[in-house]
């Protein structure tokens, strides 16, 4: 009787499958594993307050921290993996006047590169204006009123630079049933 000798690299592959089951539910926490050939890192995104109007979003790895200043009033802040790359990005939600756009709430989206916390994007304006945003199922959900005091709910995707309007879940409408869909939707 013939006994199987397992590889090295077949019992790695296998231990690091057995990580991906154990540890999965991790990612739902804003932390998460990356996967590389030789090793295994883990992440975690979060904000911190200074004040008022002075954040930073935050970045810990096993070995580094990485801030990145934000100068603005921050209202919403979540995490996911917005443009498909298998690493968790951080979602802020930023109030700040730009140069063709007044004072107004903005999404900045922000990644790991390399163990430093750097821009993915800094968007000005979605399809209208943005009144509050989540994550859910790999795209951006927002509730977006425009200048007919409707409200709206749309849903953007990662499109190579920025985000791409694919839907709305609920088209322009009163701003309680705009509420109630985006709610819904969390």
């Amino acid at each position: 009787m013939m006994k199987k000798n397992l590889s090295t690299s077949s019992f790695s592959m296998r231990c690091i499958l057995l990580l991906c089951c154990v540890f999965g539910s991790v990612a739902a926490n804003s932390s998460f594993f990356i996967f590389h050939s030789s090793f295994i890192s883990a992440q975690a995104f979060s904000l911190e307050k200074r004040s008022d109007t002075l954040y930073a979003v935050v970045l810990t790895t096993d070995s580094a921290v990485s801030k990145w200043r934000l100068p603005y009033p921050v209202y919403r802040f979540t995490t996911g993996d917005v443009d498909g790359d298998g690493s968790t990005d951080a979602l802020v939600g930023v109030v700040k006047a730009t140069r063709y756009y007044p004072m107004g709430r903005r999404l900045f989206i922000f990644k790991n590169y390399k163990g430093h916390v750097r821009p993915l994007w800094m968007g000005s304006k979605l399809g209208g204006k943005l009144v509050d945003f989540c994550f859910k199922d790999g795209r951006v959900r927002s509730l977006e009123t425009g200048d007919d005091g409707r409200y709206a709910v749309g849903e953007y995707e990662w499109g190579g630079f920025g985000l791409r309007f694919c839907r709305f879940l609920m088209p322009p409408t009163s701003q309680e049933e705009a509420e109630r869909v985006f709610h819904e939707s969390q």
